[in-house]
């Protein structure tokens, strides 16, 4: 049924059914009230289109997901558990969410001005944030609404909630040092990607804490997926002062990295310390048990939602101050970290290999 078969059936102008279904206040109650019960008993849909052209809104917020860094193809769990969340914060506003993928290789403004352009959606979620971001400029600029997950090297006032990757490598670090580990090998994502830095940063703040030089040869940039972790460790474990511990910034880099030990004759959480980002699907079957950091996806979805949702016109709660927050993240320990070194010398024994 469409609207105008609907005003047919109730009797009345297509113009009083449409301002009854839009709750404007020169219409009755009672014929409010009779106009969406007929709507809810005939299945009347409103026509989308019509109602963006009468509007200007789409009633839409786009996901911008890269098919680079942050991709689900490469068995990263995060986002989907992500997207369930953000979608169920924006249906308490009748708002759908649109997954929006830049092709391979397409910069990402670009891809950003086409969709800005064709005005697909109302607002925007952005992930995968650079260091240097033309994104958040450009929808600055003009006055679209959005929230970035994750931070900038910008300072640029907006909309952002990110990670507290401060605390994750603080504690991570923490535990390590503490245990005696001298050569502790890190990956992290690529340098592009604005997080990458903090992790980077926090790394060697925590070295310098304890004393101990800052060996660049330790540090490697990359996906930090499952193939990359598997990668990295065996260069790692190849090298003439090899590390006795590591931090991978990943969400399934950990399970390579434990396949790569294992071929070496290493055993994880015995000769080689192993800590990981996030407590996800593919690292619960890891044995032994994965230290790593738990955080509720559901909640981020939400909050994210809320804090675009605060931003677009029209909605309840627009005109809040910008959402500018810390998302903290608890330290699970398993047993993957409890390999002790000398702390002493800075010396362990690695299978058979000094080191």
């Amino acid at each position: 049924m469409d609207i105008r078969e609907l005003a047919r059936h109730l009797g009345l102008s297509i113009g009083t059914v449409s301002r009854a279904l839009n709750d404007r206040k020169d219409v009755s109650p009672a014929t409010r009230k009779r106009v969406i019960e007929a709507a809810q008993l005939h299945g009347y849909i409103p026509n989308q289109s019509g109602r963006t052209l009468r509007s200007g809104r789409t009633g839409t917020v786009g996901f911008m997901l890269t098919l680079e860094h942050d991709s689900a193809i490469h068995g990263d769990p995060f986002f989907m558990a992500l997207l369930e969340g953000l979608q169920n914060g924006l249906s308490e506003y009748d708002l759908d969410l649109a997954v929006l993928l830049a092709r391979k290789g397409e910069d990402g403004l670009t891809f950003l001005r086409r969709h800005v352009s064709r005005r697909t959606v109302d607002g925007w979620v952005l992930s995968g944030t650079q260091h240097d971001d033309p994104r958040i400029v450009f929808l600055l600029d003009r006055s679209i609404p959005f929230v970035a997950l994750g931070r900038t090297a910008s300072a640029c006032d907006y909309a952002w909630i990110d990670l507290d990757f401060e605390g994750v490598v603080a504690d991570a670090m923490g535990l390590l040092i503490e245990a005696g580990h001298r050569r502790i090998g890190l990956v992290a994502p690529p340098a592009t990607i604005n997080n990458s830095h903090i992790v980077v940063d926090r790394y060697r703040a925590a070295l310098e804490r304890a004393g101990i030089a800052f060996d660049p040869v330790l540090v490697h940039h990359g996906e930090t997926d499952e193939s990359d972790g598997e990668t990295t460790a065996c260069e790692l474990m190849a090298l003439p002062d090899r590390p006795t511990a590591l931090l991978l910034m990943g969400e399934t880099a950990p399970v390579g990295a434990y396949r790569a030990l294992r071929r070496l004759g290493l055993e994880p959480g015995r000769d080689v310390a192993v800590i990981g980002l996030r407590d996800n699907p593919a690292c619960r079957a890891l044995s032994p048990d994965l230290t790593c950091f738990s955080l509720e996806l559901d909640d981020l979805g939400l909050a994210l939602a809320h804090g675009l949702v605060a931003m677009l016109p029209g909605q309840s709660g627009a005109g809040h101050p910008s959402v500018q927050r810390l998302w903290g993240m608890n330290l699970r320990l398993g047993q993957s970290h409890r390999t002790q070194v000398g702390a002493g010398e800075g010396v362990a024994t690695v299978g058979q290999i000094t080191v």
